[in-house]
């Protein structure tokens, strides 16, 4: 049997140095940005962030000297021709960056030039020689490997002459790689260009393209890397995050599935259920739809999963869209489900956000933060459904598709529930992700005789035996309990329906036990009579055969008197002497005498 060969691995170099000849690359530090972009920004070479305003570029290029100097010990120097050292060391000590401690250890150099247009065109000519030499002051001072200029725009505000903007552009960037220095340079979004100016893009090396859009009154932010030269990038726009940590860029799922697959099996939280999965529950890292009706007891389901797996020493993540966190804890109590007790421990982090507060990709952005701090075994989503409000279904498809990747990924258990509208097809979902999962549980209303009960069946459950059972659903102080409804005549019994016809059966039962009784009865007293009967014969014959016996007996002494008879005629007749008595009675007892 043949082996199976390795897949191929692609491997980020985290410390920026080339490997087989590639171009060599600096870190970043942000999250999601070196892996898209293979490794960071292309080192000792000038990259161009371009964007129109608000959409994040110079908190991108301050992130990039921050994490430089903190976290690969490369000094850095800011030049700022828009706003001050102390306005942008406010601004970024939001993300928690603090400049000023960077300067007083000499890892950061800030400088803020100040560019009048009126004096610059007073001036007449006008060249980057008095910048160069500010620059080689502030690069000298740290030792710098990196420097950030915000914002290009700044310095060629007051001319036209494209033959000079671009001339004055190629000496600024042969300035920096001829120091090795890995700039990163923002500039202004234009109206039919990436740039301003339309020049930048094309003497830089790398051109990364910020956008801040709102639809449907939800921002979003995203990133795209349109240009790197020398190596292979993601081409594709990212989603990515402005938090208190910084920016975290949200890669697309890879399009190959490496993830590695367990045997072992994980509790559902409810017996019953555990019982219909092959008695063992689910598959640990793999991914559970729960669909159904409003009030059908998805989040029920949900929570007893939660209270389970921390019951088994795993850490959760339950995400709520409906409900707030007390609500759902107030509830799962009427259960006998004391969420609260596992979120004092830290075995439950329960966070809870409207889904309107975020676009789609924010939402996963934020998933993604919330796994990389928390650090679960098991994630709940409940529901999904509500990604839809404000989103195109092709875009919730995509970002719970990416989702769910990074979960199998890290061997994450994932629970998803899915509201179902009342009427419409009942094994389908709004967002088309059932084929995706591994597990699909469908909960659904049984209305009869005047009365809605819950019901629930496993429509797949992949790798595992499982029961093709319908169950009624009942929620009591107990928890939950999985009743096998009735079935006849065609009709699935739940409720009080089914606990009615239950009834009737036991009552029939009953009569048919009583009559069984009542015919063993007759039996028994049967057998008696027949038992007498048959005494009384056998007495009856025992009385005729001993009469016989008797019978027998009396003719038997009756021919033995003949005989005797017969012989003592016979001696009279021939003169022979009548025996003694005692000769008599030895020829009787056969004496030879």
């Amino acid at each position: 049997m043949s082996k199976r060969p390795k897949p191929l691995e692609y491997e980020i170099p985290l410390n920026g140095e080339p490997s087989n000849g590639s171009l060599a690359k600096a870190p970043t530090g942000i999250v999601g940005l070196d892996e898209i972009s293979g490794g960071g920004f292309p080192r000792g070479r000038t990259t161009i962030v371009c964007g129109g305003p608000g959409c994040g570029k110079t908190m991108l290029g301050m992130e990039f000297l921050a994490r430089g100097a903190q976290q690969f010990n490369e000094p850095g120097v800011l030049i700022a021709f828009e706003e001050t050292p102390e306005e942008l060391g406010a601004n970024v000590a939001s993300l928690g960056f603090d400049l000023k401690k960077l300067v007083d250890q000499k890892k950061l150099y800030l400088d803020y030039v100040y560019m009048e247009p009126s004096e610059i065109q007073e001036t007449g000519d006008y060249d980057l020689e008095g910048l160069f030499i500010r620059l080689q002051h502030a690069v000298d001072s740290v030792g710098a490997k990196r420097i950030f200029l915000d914002t290009v725009d700044a310095l060629f505000s007051s001319f036209s002459n494209e033959a000079v903007l671009r001339a004055e552009l190629r000496r600024l960037f042969r300035w920096l790689k001829d120091h090795n220095l890995t700039a990163v340079i923002t500039a202004e979004k234009g109206e039919r260009t990436l740039t301003r100016h339309g020049l930048e893009e094309y003497v830089s090396d790398c051109v990364i393209l910020l956008d801040h859009r709102v639809r449907d009154q939800i921002s979003t932010r995203r990133l795209r890397i349109v240009k790197y030269r020398g190596t292979s990038h993601g081409a594709d726009e990212f989603p990515f995050l402005i938090d208190n940590t910084g920016i975290s860029v949200l890669p697309v799922t890879s399009s190959e599935m490496r993830y590695k697959v367990s045997n072992e099996r994980v509790s559902t939280g409810i017996p019953d259920l555990d019982e219909m999965l092959g008695g063992k529950g689910f598959y640990k890292g793999s991914s559970i739809l729960i669909s159904g009706t409003a009030g059908s007891g998805k989040t029920t389901m949900a929570a007893s999963f939660a209270e389970a797996a921390c019951r088994r020493g795993e850490r959760c993540l339950y995400i709520g869209f409906e409900e707030s966190v007390d609500q759902v804890v107030r509830n799962m109590k009427s259960l006998g489900l004391n969420l609260d007790e596992w979120a004092e421990k830290g075995m439950l982090v329960h966070e809870a956000w409207r889904p309107s507060q975020y676009g789609i990709e924010m939402h996963l952005v934020r998933i993604h933060k919330l796994i990389e701090a928390v650090k679960p075994q098991n994630v709940i989503v409940d529901p999904i459904t509500n990604l839809v409000t404000g989103s195109a279904q092709k875009e919730v498809y995509s970002m719970l598709m990416r989702m769910m990747d990074f979960l199998k990924g890290r061997n994450i258990t994932a629970l998803l529930t899915n509201l179902t509208n009342d009427g419409e097809a009942l094994e389908t979902t709004d967002i088309g992700i059932s084929s995706l999962t591994d597990t699909w549980i469908l909960c659904r209303d049984q209305e009869l005789n005047g009365e809605r009960n819950r019901c629930l069946y496993i429509l797949k459950s992949r790798g595992m035996a499982h029961s093709k059972q319908v169950r009624e659903f009942v929620l009591s102080r107990e928890g939950i309990r999985l009743v096998p409804p009735y079935i006849g005549a065609g009709v699935v019994l739940t409720g009080s329906s089914r606990v009615a016809q239950e009834a009737k059966e036991k009552a029939d039962a009953l009569v048919r036990s009583e009559e069984i009784e009542k015919k063993k009865a007759a039996l028994v007293r049967k057998r008696s009579a027949l038992e007498a009967q048959i005494q009384a014969l056998q007495m009856d014959f025992s009385a005729e055969e001993q009469e016989l016996d008797r019978i027998i007996k009396r003719q038997q002494a009756s021919e033995k008197q003949l005989e005797m008879e017969r012989d003592a005629m016979n001696r009279i007749r021939s003169g022979t002497p009548e025996p003694t008595t005692d000769s008599a009675f030895a020829k009787s007892a056969g004496d030879p005498k």
